[in-house]
């Protein structure tokens, strides 16, 4: 490029009170249309848009080389700052009251036919945006996430500076250990037959800062776990990982709340109401069927099995007689839900294991369901009275297990809230879910498994039920939750050693593996560990909710699709037979 091409402002920064001034801007062409003499150019470039304009009356050799511009074509001008003409002014930019008149025009780089269109407002199927990634990022709604991003990050490191928190790396290539998820494992070169594992979170490194003696830790760390993947999850994702010394779960809660505030007066310019609120898990279980609850909205879960269980209808008698619960939810004023309508509802509620939906509609003339002559005057008007049911209402009920009476009733509560329009999209409603157990019991493998991670550090009072009902056991655990998705989650971690052996026996994890995979760990806890606890906010998850984006691949500059795959660079993919035998694995077949 020529040095009198060299750009002097952005394509965002103009505006009248610039006018008359030579200017020299560079960037991408996004719409160019020709008026029949003169041609104008939308010049784009990562802060803006200004309107160029080639008049052969300035300079027809110019303008006779503009004829050859098509859309993402790279571009240099040089011209002078000019009113719009009245009439044509665009509120919708920055730069919309002025134009640039342009004397001097080298192009860059031409562009190839675009597989999609950049600046079209049309669908685009995500497999072809994900190819061309490249293109992609161009559209002004990615650049606006990505944008966002960056602030935000900047906003944390910022508060975080101001609390005297320490931003500290850890390594990417470390040691295996079972933290829940596979590990991606690295095969070493030099140490023929040995391997490195991608971390799955810096878990163990930052209690061992702790133990070191340095306080107040962050990072901006690259987490990996191989599992299936999900709209809310890739196989490497970022998250904001912070860990202290001497602190208790108020004192990690309140701090992040002061961040998150922070963030959104800085970004994105609202007030949060804090502090948030904090809500035990059995109560958010109770009341939502989920721990992680969407709080725009009511629709809370009624428990009505006391009286259902002295009631005549056998399915809800004989499934309190064994053990299971019956709650309910009041759907306002779908009262006139047909047949069809209630039995795609129960449809739903088989997804999570239930084996059929009940229900009341509350109409004028009273109560109406195939089931209600099962139940006294007296039981219907105590149902309707416990779900606050009005004319017009229908009253859902399922009876089961608490784990598939609580999954389906959650999902249909977020159906309704969203069929309904219950949910006020422009709130942001945090809160704490606390007080989780510590373990839960694994069918399948007969075992238990830790809730959060095996580092979690029960409550006092629970420590002397690891050798008799660990069970019942609490955490001192806190998720934060945001619209009906956890963002994050930390706790108040083990820092005894005989504790911490304690829980690896009472999950199953013998001495001689407890050694293997993390001596290094139990040896530190010797010399003199301090209190410590720590939280990891999911950054992907969180952008996601705050920018709108249907997926957290909208807010990654370069994502996986669901199974893994990148299609822009096509990894993974096969490597040299070369470079196997040099890493001692030669029994690999090459498809």
């Amino acid at each position: 490029m020529s040095k009198l091409l060299k750009r002097t402002h952005n394509c965002g920064e103009l505006s009248a009170k610039d006018a008359g001034q030579e200017v020299t801007l560079c960037g991408w062409v996004d719409r160019r249309r020709d008026h029949g003499g003169l041609i104008f150019v939308d010049l784009r470039d990562r802060e803006g848009i200004t309107q160029v304009v080639f008049n052969p009356e300035v300079n027809k050799e110019v303008h006779a080389e503009a004829e050859s511009i098509r859309n993402e074509y790279v571009l240099a001008i040089v011209g002078n700052v000019s009113p719009r003409p009245e009439g044509t002014i665009n509120g919708h930019l920055k730069t919309g009251e002025i134009e640039i008149v342009v004397s001097s025009l080298e192009i860059l780089n031409r562009a190839a036919p675009l597989p999609f269109a950049i600046n079209d407002n049309e669908e685009i199927s995500e497999s072809l945006r994900l190819k061309y990634r490249y293109l992609d990022l161009r559209r002004s709604e990615m650049r606006d996430r990505l944008l966002t991003r960056s602030k935000v990050v900047k906003a944390v490191r910022d508060f975080l500076d101001g609390e005297g928190v320490i931003e500290v790396e850890t390594p990417y290539l470390t040691k295996s250990t079972p933290e829940g998820a596979r590990d991606y494992l690295v095969p070493s070169r030099i140490n023929v037959g040995h391997f490195y594992a991608l971390p799955q979170s810096p878990q163990l490194f930052k209690q061992i800062l702790m133990i070191a003696g340095y306080e107040k830790y962050y990072q901006i760390a690259k987490c990996f776990r191989d599992e299936d993947l999900r709209a809310d999850r890739q196989p490497e994702f970022t998250q904001i990982d912070m860990e202290f010394s001497f602190v208790d779960s108020n004192d990690v809660m309140s701090l992040i709340e002061g961040m998150m505030c922070q963030v959104f007066d800085k970004v994105m310019g609202k007030r949060l109401e804090a502090p948030f609120q904090i809500i035990p898990y059995h109560e958010a279980m109770d009341r939502y069927g989920s721990d992680k609850p969407d709080l725009r909205f009511g629709m809370e879960l009624k428990d009505i099995s006391s009286i259902a269980a002295s009631s005549d209808f056998k399915v809800f008698a004989e499934t309190i007689k064994n053990g299971g619960e019956v709650r309910g939810i009041n759907a306002k004023g779908c009262s006139g839900y047909s047949r069809k309508d209630v039995d795609l509802l129960m449809e739903e509620a088989k997804i999570f294991g239930a084996k059929g939906l009940a229900w009341f509609k509350i109409t004028e003339t009273g109560i109406e369901s195939p089931i209600a002559k099962f139940f006294s005057p007296e039981q219907l008007e105590a149902i309707k009275t416990k779900l606050e049911g009005e004319g017009g209402d229908l009253l859902l009920f399922v009876a089961d297990s608490r784990k598939v009476v609580l999954d389906s009733l959650a999902h249909l509560r977020n159906l309704f809230g969203e069929r309904l329009g219950m949910i006020d999209e422009k709130k942001y409603a945090f809160a704490w879910i606390t007080e989780f157990p510590l373990l839960e019991w694994d069918d399948q493998e007969n075992r238990w498994f830790a809730m959060h991670h095996p580092f979690t550090s029960p409550v006092d009072e629970d420590i002397s039920l690891f050798d008799t009902d660990p069970g019942k056991m609490r955490t001192h655990a806190y998720d934060l939750v945001l619209n009906g998705s956890e963002i994050g989650g930390g706790s108040i971690r083990i820092h005894k050693k005989e504790i911490q052996e304690k829980m690896f026996r009472v999950l199953g994890i013998g001495e001689d593996e407890a050694r293997e995979k993390f001596g290094f760990f139990i040896d530190a806890l010797d010399y003199g560990t301090p209190p410590h606890g720590g939280i990891a906010i999911g950054l992907d998850r969180f952008m996601a909710m705050i920018t709108g984006s249907k997926s957290i691949r909208d807010v990654i500059a370069f994502p996986k699709t669901q199974k893994g795959v990148c299609l822009m660079t096509e990894a993974p993919s096969t490597v040299d037979k070369k470079q196997l035998k040099e890493l001692g694995i030669v029994k690999i077949e090459q498809k």
